[in-house]
């Protein structure tokens, strides 16, 4: 016969492995998807359009509202949020990132990014621009060239 402690003790046993069982189950959660082609999706179409219009116009007010807050515009030394657009005009980004965004965009890791080589190859050195997914809301992430 099953004493007491016993029964406690077995009790006890199948609790903790319960546990166990449900840490496993966490840590083996994959991690957030990576963005997906969504070169389909309209809203994405109709905020590309939108930004390849005012970047040929140099519309540095309609950019600015479809840019994060930290936009990146410099990888050495790290620049971001204020002072993009006088380090475009005093460096002649402008036609640069004209180019990149008339590229066709492609996924890699969250954001969708131009030029395509920049996805593909590991050694790419160039001008690349990244949009992404903020708060249910496309944004222009960065534009950077190594």
């Amino acid at each position: 016969m099953f004493s007491r402690r016993s029964l406690v003790f077995l009790l006890a046993l199948a609790t903790a492995s319960c546990g166990h069982l449900q840490k496993k189950k966490q840590e083996e959660k994959p991690a957030e998807p990576a963005m997906k082609d969504v070169n389909g999706d309209v809203s994405f179409q109709a905020f590309l359009g939108r930004l390849r219009k005012a970047v040929a116009a140099h519309d540095a007010q309609e950019i600015a509202s479809m840019m994060t807050s930290d936009f990146g515009y410099r990888l050495q030394p790290p620049g971001e949020g204020e002072g993009v657009f006088q380090y475009w005009d005093e460096n002649g980004t402008w036609k640069e990132l004209d180019l990149v965004l008339s590229e066709r965009f492609v996924p890699k890791g969250n954001y969708m990014v131009a030029p395509q080589q920049f996805a593909l190859d590991p050694e790419y050195r160039g001008y690349r621009a990244g949009i992404g997914m903020v708060d249910g809301s496309w944004k222009f992430i960065y534009f950077v060239s190594e």
